[in-house]
């Protein structure tokens, strides 16, 4: 069990004396069995978003915002791998984000069909509580694209990724409805790498960086469950130069989202 679990279990669980439930008419009025929701105050089991959207009627309002004030940090990083932790809370303060991954489509874009396909194909495989678990925090994570308005999202892609329809073709369907939709938001810019394109500055691997609120940029990278945070001034400066190329030979927005609709198409 880890803290954060514990601790939410703790809150849950003195808002809900607080308001002279039981356990059972707790889960009668969230519509959840008695045992889940001990298991939720005991720590053991991750919290559904749909207890959340019920804690009002069962709870009252004020206690509804307690618990969302409790579920907001541990919704975002209990499902996330232990290493990924650094990383993940710099993007919740940065002011922009740039990511290239050859390898995957970015976290942040991946609908839930299409995370699941990746989580199913992880080695050693994971428990099934493990992906549950890493599926509700990356989903959650994703909330940073709408709650950081004037955070600068900026994601380039390889087509290869889509043409390989990792997860079959009703996946890849999923996926692209999803980059479309996401794609409309004022502050995110997605980018597609085209198949063929002889003068590609992404050979060195995956890329992500953030700029930070006092403006200093860092870099991060990630692979076979090893991160590394790059502060390096001169290494950093390095990746913004290497990111600002790809950004220049990839797709540009509008040209990517006619690239999008026309493979949706052809699905």
């Amino acid at each position: 069990m880890s803290d954060s679990l514990r601790t939410f279990g703790a809150v849950l669980k003195a808002l809900r004396e607080e308001a002279r439930l039981t356990q059972e008419q707790l889960a009668s009025k969230a519509r959840y069995s008695a045992h889940y929701i001990a298991k939720i105050e005991q720590g053991k089991r991750f919290p559904p978003r749909g207890l959340l959207d019920r804690s009002e009627e069962a709870l009252g309002p004020a206690a509804s915002r307690v618990l969302a004030a409790a579920a907001r940090t541990l919704i975002r990083r209990a499902g996330l791998a232990s290493w990924f932790h650094q990383w993940a809370g710099i993007e919740e303060e940065a002011l922009s984000l740039f990511t290239y991954d050859p390898s995957v489509i970015p976290g942040l874009l991946q609908p839930e069909a299409y995370i699941r396909a990746v989580f199913e194909r992880r080695l050693p495989p994971l428990t099934e509580e493990t992906m549950e678990r890493q599926v509700a925090g990356r989903l959650a994570r994703q909330q940073l694209l709408l709650e950081r308005p004037n955070t600068t999202f900026s994601f380039i892609i390889e087509q290869a990724l889509l043409e390989r329809r990792l997860g079959g073709a009703e996946v890849t369907r999923e996926l692209i409805d999803h980059l479309l939709e996401v794609g409309k938001l004022r502050n995110v810019e997605i980018q597609t790498m085209p198949l063929r394109q002889e003068d590609h500055s992404g050979f060195e691997g995956p890329i992500c960086l953030a700029e930070l609120p006092d403006n200093r940029w860092v870099g991060y990278v990630e692979a076979h469950d090893t991160t590394m945070l790059v502060s390096d001034s001169k290494v950093v400066s390095n990746m913004l130069q290497r990111y600002g190329r790809m950004r220049a030979q990839a797709l540009s927005h509008q040209a990517t989202r006619d690239l999008l609709e026309r493979m949706r198409g052809e699905l």
